[in-house]
């Protein structure tokens, strides 16, 4: 079986700082992996290098998806084959609105030939916002201007069901989240990789363990010190709770 995502000896850098320093990580299709540990110490740029951020600088390493070389990829290019960042701070965008930009996001995946009919678009669209309580401006909305915290968090699983990847990257989807839009938000995300799962897999990143609730990782990983230092099942996250990272 074809891994899904191959990450071996990654090094990055930031101008004055190097964070990762050797990390390695395989994902297979259908798997659930969940990265936690101390701020600062290199999940979200790590996160960030996999969706090919032009701030961090790779120095070192391979990142393949589906035996793909990412590294010769830009941004939209990672996109196009399947991969999807849920963003910790999700950009706004001034001037377009939510209903544009995702039916150009999903006809950029698509041959130029053959859009998505306006029919089907719109369904999909309407069924999605219900089932994630979006507003009921949302459509016409600018992208994330004037959302909420957990709007915009919303509004970035909402992005990610019409698109339909192969890889969901969710870096810290789930802070400054009230109980119920955890909630929705990890339903939806379990019921789309529930549907996927042959072909899909999860990258999460999180401080927190209620998301676990939801999102039932087959690894967890502590990275610490821009490395990946211990990995296990999500007992691992009893032991963080009682010991914090200290004794990881």
């Amino acid at each position: 079986m074809n891994k899904l995502l191959a990450i071996k000896n990654l090094e990055v850098k930031v101008p004055s700082k190097k964070i990762l320093k050797g990390v390695n990580l395989d994902i297979n299709p259908g798997e659930i992996h969940v990265i936690m540990g101390p701020n600062g110490n290199g999940k979200s740029t790590l996160a960030s290098a996999i969706m090919g951020d032009p701030k961090y600088e790779i120095t070192n390493g391979e990142i393949s998806f589906l035996d793909k070389n990412l590294l010769e990829m830009e941004v939209d290019e990672r996109a196009r084959e399947g991969v999807y960042l849920a963003m910790q701070y999700p950009s706004e965008l001034v001037g377009v609105t939510n209903i544009q930009f995702t039916r150009a996001a999903i006809n950029s995946r698509r041959d130029e030939k053959d859009p998505i009919k306006l029919f089907d678009f719109y369904q999909k669209f309407k069924q999605t916002s219900e089932v994630l309580k979006m507003p009921s401006d949302y459509a016409d909305r600018f992208v994330n201007v004037g959302f909420s915290g957990g709007e915009k968090k919303r509004n970035e699983i909402f992005q990610m069901l019409l698109l339909e990847p192969k890889l969901i990257i969710l870096d810290e989807i789930d802070s400054g989240l009230d109980i119920d839009a955890i909630k929705i938000v990890g339903e939806n995300i379990m019921d789309y990789y529930n549907k996927n799962k042959d072909t899909c897999s999860i990258l999460a990143i999180t401080h927190y363990p209620r998301l676990l609730e939801y999102i039932k990782p087959d690894f967890v990983h502590i990275m610490k010190d821009g490395k990946i230092v211990k990995t296990g099942d999500i007992s691992i996250v009893s032991i963080l709770e009682e010991k914090g990272y200290v004794e990881v």
